[in-house]
């Protein structure tokens, strides 16, 4: 970020040495309530969506000194709470001595104002407190644009509560604005700009995937990525298949930036393994739409593993939260040639409850079965992989070719752009290879090898 735009979004009490003092408020409408304002309730109870506050706020490294669960039976449009609960809540922020206020639910800029007045402390709803994890957890160039940008993005609505310099005018200097441009006209139009080259930016980002992503077709390597709420364990996973060192932590959204690397499946086939950002419920729109270069990874991918926290008591509705995000990035949910479900965490299960998970899984249909797994203790990946592997399998050719057993260079090839199934040498100096292929590359691979008795099995 760059220092003039740093500027313009003011010191934050997060960036400070010392922990902030937290207070959280998880305000919920009544089941009543939700019912007749979006016509269904919320699959998971207050309890849990408080849990998932906290946890947040916890991912930012600041001190909790209170969390409380306020049922609403309307949302109030200047404040969002009740008058009579802001109140009480102003009590207790100053009996707490919290210095932020974390709203588990998406303000508008006047709420936020408001509830500031009103509390006498900094306050930040759900989606300012995912952007402040994302911003301390972008590790690479790409991913600092993406949050910077999310960020740009929902600060712009918001400037005017946040500074009292904002209400000044000041004179133009010509290059800067016109004549009595006002500070907030100003701080608006340097946000805009920024936006601007960021989305610049970015945009080669996506061409210079996509000339990955074409370059890695022209290798028989399918993709094989991973999806799931965050915290499911989906880096455990990825660490565990691929040998890797990728940041595995109990936190939210330990994992931003992604990562691809190679892995062996049984037979000696190998995949590039990708591991993404985790999904949470009510995910910013604004940052769906900044990773969406990074999400593309997922789009483009032959295979998709969601990886459940089968152990988490919320498992059900974090699996219809996933699904809803890969909806809008147009993903057939329900391919189960592409897509498999993969229940981990089951070290964390009692071993009765492990068992009817197992069982659970082995009833449903071959195609659409889950693989109940644990990272941690590895139980359950042989089958997985058996798994990718199988789905791999559908639709994907089997070339018989002939070589010349002295041919090093064509046999070279093959290795390195098919999946050598089999070989076998006769006596007559002959190589005979079974090889797998993507559909796309089967006239390639007859092209590079015209006359040696090449035959589609």
């Amino acid at each position: 970020m760059n220092e003039k735009t740093a500027s313009l979004e003011g010191a934050s009490p997060l960036g400070r040495k010392t922990k902030t003092r937290v207070l959280v408020i998880g305000p919920y409408l009544t089941d009543r309530a939700a019912s007749h304002a979006a016509g269904e309730t919320s699959m998971r109870s207050r309890e849990a969506r408080m849990a998932e506050a906290v946890g947040l706020a916890l991912a930012i490294d600041v001190e909790i000194v209170g969390q409380e669960v306020v049922p609403l039976s309307q949302i109030r449009p200047a404040t969002f709470l009740g008058k009579g609960k802001v109140e009480e809540l102003a009590e207790k922020v100053k009996e707490l001595e919290a210095e932020l206020v974390a709203v588990d639910c998406a303000l508008s800029p006047v709420q936020q104002r408001n509830l500031e007045k009103a509390f006498g402390a900094k306050v930040i709803d759900r989606t300012g407190l995912i952007l402040e994890i994302f911003g301390e957890r972008a590790r690479t160039a790409e991913g600092a644009l993406q949050v910077e940008l999310a960020h740009l993005t929902y600060q712009k609505s918001r400037l005017v509560r946040s500074w009292t310099h904002l209400e000044r005018q000041r004179g133009g200097f010509g290059f800067l604005g016109g004549p009595g441009e006002t500070q907030i006209e100003t701080d608006r139009r340097l946000i805009q700009e920024r936006m601007t080259r960021i989305e610049r930016d970015l945009e080669t980002v996506k061409k210079t995937r996509g000339l990955h992503r074409k370059s890695r077709r022209d290798v028989p390597f399918p993709i094989v990525a991973l999806v799931g709420y965050t915290n499911a364990g989906k880096s455990t996973l990825f660490n565990r298949l691929t040998n890797a060192e990728v940041f595995a932590k109990d936190l939210l959204f330990a994992t931003l930036d992604p990562t691809l690397r190679g892995m062996k499946l049984p037979h000696g086939g190998r995949v590039i393994l990708s591991d993404t950002v985790g999904f949470i419920s009510d995910l910013p729109h604004m940052l769906v739409s900044a990773f969406r270069a990074t999400l593309e990874e997922v789009q483009e991918a032959d295979i998709i593993l969601h990886v459940r926290d089968i152990a988490h008591e919320d498992a059900e509705a974090q699996s219809a939260d996933v699904e809803k995000i890969l909806a809008e990035l147009e993903i057939d949910v329900h391919d189960r040639d592409r897509l498999i479900e993969v229940w981990n965490k089951t070290d964390l299960l009692p071993p009765e409850e492990r068992e009817r998970v197992r069982n659970k899984a082995a009833l449903r249909p071959e195609d659409e079965r889950p693989c109940a797994v644990s990272s941690t203790t590895g139980e359950g990946l042989d089958i997985l992989l058996e798994a990718i592997e199988t789905r791999l399998a559908r639709g994907r050719p089997v070339l018989s070719l002939r070589l010349e057993a002295g041919d090093g260079e064509g046999q070279a090839w093959l290795y390195s752009h098919t999946e050598v199934l089999s070989r076998e040498n006769d006596d007559e100096g002959h190589a005979f290879f079974a090889v797998r292929v993507a559909p796309e590359q089967q006239d390639r691979v007859l092209r590079r090898f015209p006359g040696m008795a090449a035959s589609v099995q």
